[in-house]
């Protein structure tokens, strides 16, 4: 797929005519000047000379007088703001020459210093690439500034973010901007670069690329299929964790860079990292945990799971099976799925069972097992002594242990059970690489990290069994291909904001994952309806890739 049809950029940031700022710059971009910078510079030394003089009197030393004391020190005075200034002068010949080794300064330069003379505007930063070496951005000059362009626009405005002299920065621009800078070269090619700069005083000092494990055919395909629907999509190496689509919708434009996209104004909410920093109810795709915790516990045998549901109390409304409601819709009766195993309640979703399965295990159990998959814990995507990049994984409600309707609600992934799509794509990877999670990791150089072991590698086989029958004849069948072996998890998560949000988790090929995903969709409906043709269509395109051997 070619790269879209890059965005304009934008161009230099406008203020009021009157604003001293603009006069100030449009007085430096002129060609008057350089004259003006030489008569300035001339007479500035012209008063001082002339302040010394009378100062200090230099007429011969003997014709002075014997100073008195108060003389003595008003010179001693004049000697220290002399060495004062010439110590002024000193550091800001040094910012000059090795500003650069000062990332700390040459980011609050970036950012706060809007003066066209400002040396760190000229800074070209590195450009930031996918791991086949696309531009995913990358510096312009214009006006005798640099600028910085994004060729595919929204599609990577949550993860790559954006850099802007007025508005700061966000995702990996913020969070490396050190290394963009090139204030810290991780090599020693790097180093003689910036030795080199320093030598020259180039006046267009280039910072160090960075490469993204990211693939961005896969990412714009993902930005097309999900549209304009609000949601995200996690695509990533189990065995690497290398992460090849962070995706959020709906996004903003980087290149275009304004106040009205800070004014709240949106109700689509274009700045929140649905991926990163949605919390959503995992719906049905926490059986995924549920299951594992029964698995270790040695669970087996059947559950009765009849058609009028389950609850703890006749106080509380009873937990049903969704088949209860399409049927009650159609105006008809349902009879129930009967008694159920584990692996037939996985397929058919079956929330009656799953809320019933929970309940048997002590409140401590589920939470000690939920914990182990890493919920309330957060995640690094970036990290170096200058920044770091951290996002959350998913959260639980402390249930007292007498709250048994609660951890009914909870097992089926309702409730006080919140989790972002990152993290179930992370749950998924663990499944598919025998039980381990590996940091996801969003920079092709960083070595690949186990993370933590969520579950037993034999749990972890059962479980990709039973993934896999989801889509062969459970809930996710509709996705089922010739082409591809997938294995997945459907989830349909109540919204009391309106219509349910749509859920799929899996891998792919079954028998040797190399793909891991979380699909998500905000108000989509059910998880085979909305999310899982995203995730078949993906996979199927990073098959044609070779991605997935």
């Amino acid at each position: 797929m070619p790269a879209p049809t890059p965005t304009a950029t934008k161009g230099p940031p406008t203020l009021p005519s009157t604003h001293p700022l603009e006069v100030l710059n449009a007085l430096v971009g002129s060609d008057a000047w350089p004259i003006l910078r030489l008569g300035l510079q001339v007479g500035f030394f012209l008063v001082v000379a002339l302040l010394l003089k009378r100062m200090l009197d230099l007429r011969p030393l003997t014709r002075l007088p014997q100073p008195s004391r108060p003389d003595r020190v008003y010179r001693g005075l004049v000697v220290f703001l002399a060495v004062l200034f010439a110590a002024l002068l000193l550091h800001q010949a040094s910012w000059q020459l090795t500003g650069v080794l000062r990332p700390e300064f040459v980011n609050f330069m970036q950012l706060h210093d809007r003066r066209q003379f400002n040396p760190a505007h000229r800074l070209q930063r590195g450009r930031i690439l996918d791991h086949r070496g696309t531009v995913l951005a990358e510096s312009q000059e214009a006006l005798g500034r640099a600028y910085r362009r994004y060729p595919y626009g929204r599609a990577f405005a949550h993860v790559v973010g954006y850099q802007d002299p007025k508005f700061g920065t966000t995702g990996v621009e913020g969070a490396a901007s050190v290394h963009l800078n090139g204030g810290a070269p991780a090599s020693l090619r790097g180093w003689g670069e910036l030795g080199r700069q320093i030598l020259t005083q180039d006046p267009r000092p280039r910072g160090q690329d960075l490469v993204l494990t990211l693939d961005a055919e896969l990412q714009q395909g993902a930005f097309e299929l999900m549209g304009e629907r609000r949601g995200a999509v996690v695509l990533l190496h189990p065995q690497t964790g290398a992460l090849r689509v962070l995706l959020s919708t709906p996004a903003f434009d980087p290149n275009r860079i304004g106040p009205e996209l800070f004014r709240g104004a949106d109700p689509s909410t274009p700045l929140l990292n649905r991926a990163t920093q949605g919390l959503y109810p995992p719906g049905s795709t926490f059986k995924v945990v549920l299951a594992a915790q029964a698995l270790d516990a040695g669970f087996s045998g059947t559950l009765h799971c009849p058609a009028e549901g389950f609850t703890t109390s006749s106080r509380y409304k009873k937990i049903r099976d969704h088949e209860y409601y399409t049927a009650r819709e159609g105006g008809g009766t349902w009879k129930g799925f009967g008694d159920l195993d584990l692996g037939t309640a996985f397929a058919k979703s079956s929330n009656v069972f799953f809320a019933q399965l929970g309940v048997r295990y002590p409140h401590d159990t589920f939470y000690r097992n939920a914990e182990r998959f890493y919920f309330n814990r957060r995640l690094t995507l970036y990290e170096s002594p200058y920044g770091r990049w951290s996002v959350p994984t998913g959260s639980l409600t402390a249930l007292d242990d007498s709250d048994q309707y609660g951890l009914a609600q909870m097992s089926i992934g309702q409730g006080g059970v919140l989790a972002t799509p990152l993290h179930l794509g992370l749950i998924a990877a663990a499944v598919a690489n025998q039980g381990v999670a590996m940091q996801p990791r969003l920079v092709e150089a960083d070595p690949p990290t186990s993370l933590a072991r969520f579950m037993p590698a034999a749990t972890a086989a059962r479980l990709t069994e039973m993934m896999r029958r989801v889509v062969t004849e459970g809930t996710g069948r509709t996705i089922h291909s010739k082409q591809l072996a997938i294995a997945g998890k459907t989830g349909t998560a109540e919204n009391p904001q309106g219509e349910a949000h749509s859920w799929f988790i899996g891998f792919a090929p079954a028998d040797k994952p190399t793909l891991a995903m979380a699909v998500l969709v905000e108000g989509g409906g059910w998880g085979s309806r909305a999310a899982a043709p995203i995730a078949r269509e993906l996979a199927l395109r990073a098959q044609a890739r070779g991605m997935l051997q």
